[in-house]
């Protein structure tokens, strides 16, 4: 086979559904089960045990993943040194191929160079002609906010429970300093360059300089290419047999359809090509970001996910510092501080008598999935609690591909380095509304006191929250969850009225017919 990264072979297991998993084959949830068992070893062998004899993983997940942030709430060496043990189990049980007929190795001998690159990526530029945006504006509901309405808008969403205090004040700081937008002496590596929430397009606009990776297909790059050319940012890309005069060149849209088009072609791939962007990544220029916007479906979203881990410590291997950024999704299980446990009892508390009524009913025949509280009752003082957001139609390979991003900048913030990871809000992006079931939860949400955003909003906002990260890193705090907590935006789940499970099928159901819209 073509090099590629697979998870490794496994001898043998019972299997999700009784069927007999054969020797050999390369099983996601044999791999998900135990690099979850070896970040549960350091905290809870008890639950290392349960995680490696699952039976159903597909389901069986859910209680797993919050058991790894319940094990290590009153721990936290443990739950970092849980995080460094499953990224290293992650890390050196990955294959990686280099070619048909060749031995499988494991991702550590990548990332310390072992591995012949192959054909090296040369490098395109597109320089932006355009004046740089130099006032943070944030497109809300067709409008962009500026000024007070935008910080309008940020006493909006805090009142109401969608971002935490500390992201509307890290914004304000960034809109008091337009300089910081572009970025400056900083090369910021994107991989995902394309995604829909990634940073590229806003960074570019702000005059910033972005290396994009993503996939060789011409719409993305042709994109890319116009919103670069149409910027005062500057972009690189990695490039596959480069056109006669490309490398190096002032770029611009105009000839961006004949780059893209070349052979070989603009992008390369993560997975196939990881040794060669480890080094086109390690010659770039500036001091380097690595910013995460990953997103793959199925099984290829963990392989993607430790790809990009390894892509990181590779590029250390050769010599060269960077700082790594994250989007955390809001649809996993975290611990919030007592402020949120306040506000989300007081939510309960507060409702009408017949909001109360018709909740006992719902509760009484759902034998009490339905409708649950958020947290129980605080504690005086209150004290953090668990907010489980896992979503089952989501799968254990998208939680497992957004932990292990939680891990590593949870040992980050240990090794002493800056690390920007901020939990993104609930995103009406491609990827979410393509499941009709994601779908209509999310057009029913609000009901139940959560705001899903726009892609364009998402986008600038948590680009802004990653220009002040870069600019005011936030300290390494107690405990990390208190670091995954600091500036979340998470859309209201942690504090509303019920347990996001519970009320996520009510909200599918009375938002059925607006997803369908």
């Amino acid at each position: 086979m073509n090099a590629a990264l697979d998870f490794p072979e496994e001898a043998g297991k019972p299997e999700e559904a009784g069927k007999p998993e054969e020797a050999g084959k390369r099983s996601t949830s044999a791999f998900g089960r135990a690099v979850v068992a070896a970040a549960l070893e350091p905290l809870d062998p008890v639950g290392a045990r349960a995680a490696r004899a699952a039976t159903n993983w597909r389901t069986d997940y859910l209680t797993h993943f919050r058991r790894l942030v319940e094990a290590g709430l009153d721990n936290p060496d443990g739950a970092r040194a849980g995080a460094a043990a499953g990224l290293a189990h992650a890390l050196e049980t990955m294959r990686w191929s280099p070619g048909e007929q060749e031995p499988e190795v494991s991702l550590t001998e990548v990332i310390a160079g072992r591995i012949d690159t192959g054909e090296a990526l040369e490098t395109d530029v597109v320089r932006g002609q355009a004046p740089p945006v130099t006032e943070l504006a944030i497109p809300v509901r067709g409008q962009l906010l500026t000024g007070s309405d935008r910080d309008r808008q940020l006493d909006a969403w805090v009142a109401a429970g969608v971002m935490e205090p500390s992201a509307a004040e890290a914004v304000r700081r960034v809109a008091a300093h337009p300089e910081w937008l572009s970025l400056p002496g900083r090369t910021v590596i994107c991989l995902g360059a394309g995604a829909e929430i990634g940073a590229a397009p806003t960074l570019l606009r702000w005059g910033a300089t972005v290396a994009g990776v993503d996939l060789r297909r011409p719409a993305i790059w042709q994109r890319l290419g116009e919103v670069a050319d149409d910027s005062a940012g500057t972009l690189y890309l990695p490039f596959s047999g480069l056109p006669s005069g490309g490398s190096g060149g002032s770029g611009g849209s105009g000839d961006m359809a004949h780059r893209v088009g070349a052979k070989g072609g603009a992008g390369a791939d993560l997975l196939s090509e990881l040794p060669g962007l480890i080094a086109w990544a390690a010659a770039l220029p500036g001091d380097l970001v690595l910013g995460n916007y990953l997103y793959a479906d199925g099984a290829t979203n963990v392989r993607v996910s430790a790809a990009a881990d390894a892509m990181s410590l590779g590029v250390r291997e050769r010599g060269r510092e960077l700082t790594l950024a994250f989007l955390a999704t809001p649809t996993d299980a975290f611990v919030v501080p007592p402020e949120a446990v306040v506000a989300a009892t007081e939510a309960y508390d507060s409702r009408s008598g017949a909001a109360r009524l018709a909740g006992r009913g719902l509760r009484a025949v759902s034998r009490g999935r339905l409708l649950q509280r958020n947290y129980p009752p605080p504690a005086n003082p209150p004290q953090p609690a668990i907010n489980d957001a896992l979503v089952a139609q989501q799968g254990p390979n998208y939680a497992l591909g957004k932990r292990m991003q939680r891990w590593r900048a949870t040992t980050e913030h240990a090794a002493g380095r800056p690390v920007s990871m901020n939990i993104a809000p609930p995103t009406r992006t491609r990827s979410v509304v393509k499941n009709r079931a994601l779908a209509a939860a999310y057009a029913g949400a609000h009901r139940f006191g959560v705001e899903v955003f726009e892609p364009a909003t998402t986008r600038v906002l948590m680009a802004a929250l990653l220009v002040h990260d870069l600019h005011e890193p936030p300290p390494r705090r107690t405990h990390p969850w208190q670091e995954e907590a600091h500036q979340a935006v998470h859309g209201g789940l942690w504090r509303a009225a019920f347990a996001p499970r519970s009320a996520l099928g009510l909200a599918a159901v009375l938002g059925y017919g607006a997803s369908r819209g």
